[in-house]
């Protein structure tokens, strides 16, 4: 029988009970998750199991000199506009979504390529392998691009993206969330993570979310509403920043 949403959330209830219990005892918190984290089930499947391999012959510039490499002249002053990559208008409500890249000590991180994509308004990929049938928008393809500035800050402006089903478990729904990448300096640095948006219902019951058991480090993951960067007639904003390392980091996919 499949697993229900019950089964999961007991799961992942007994997962954050263990990790309470390590931090009552004295452990240092942990920002990022156990690479086989049993609720989120295609974890068990996917996670390194033997040790790393040096790649011909243990060189790195070999990797990395076969990796995409861009510049400044690759990205256009609209690719941060998701809203205006079609003819037409998307649908949904938008939004803009601003903040800096940091280093551990605060620092900004300049001239960094950050990608982002996710769903559509509805819910829905503009990808062959998301087949569920909320609708697709001709007018959104959800991915976007931008260097951050002299102060380590990207601003985006999209739509708000729908809640999605998946099949983890029976009845299993992801949270509203965009998906980011920065690049670093070699394709090799790149990392990966997901902004997600403030009093979403569904966060107590996503084991990816939840999989990052320390409570602090799940809430820096959480974008809040700035009324600053809502633009007049436009826009509702928010505010995120990605940290890169240190006590204060943002988690990371790659920690999964």
């Amino acid at each position: 029988m499949a697993l229900t949403q019950s089964d999961i959330d007991t799961e992942m209830d007994e997962f954050q009970n263990a990790y309470d219990r390590e931090l009552a005892a004295g452990a240092t918190p942990r920002v990022h998750p156990p690479r086989a984290y049993a609720p989120y089930r295609s974890s068990l499947l996917r996670h390194p199991r033997q040790p790393l391999v040096a790649v011909d012959g243990g060189d790195p510039e070999t990797v990395e000199l076969s990796g995409p490499v861009f510049g400044p002249t690759d990205i256009t002053e609209t690719d941060n506009d998701l809203t205006r990559r079609h003819a037409g208008e998307p649908l949904g409500e938008r939004i803009t979504v601003s903040g800096r890249l940091l280093d551990r000590a605060g620092r900004a991180v300049r001239g960094q390529l950050i990608e982002v994509w996710q769903a559509n308004a509805s819910g829905r990929y503009a990808h062959l392998r998301d087949q569920h049938p909320a609708p697709l928008d001709p007018n959104f393809t959800g991915v976007g691009r931008t260097l951050t500035d002299d102060e380590g800050r990207y601003t985006f402006t999209t739509v708000r993206p729908g809640a999605y089903p998946w099949r983890n478990h029976h009845n299993a729904w992801r949270p509203a969330h965009i998906h980011f990448s920065v690049f670093g300096t070699a394709f090799t640095q790149r990392l990966v993570t997901q902004m997600y948006f403030p009093g979403d219902p569904l966060f107590v019951h996503d084991p990816i979310l939840r999989s990052v058991t320390d409570p602090a480090a799940r809430e820096r993951l959480v974008a809040r509403y700035d009324h600053a960067l809502s633009r007049p007639e436009s826009s509702l904003g928010y505010a995120w920043d990605i940290v890169l390392d240190g006590p204060s980091a943002t988690w990371i996919e790659e920690g999964c």
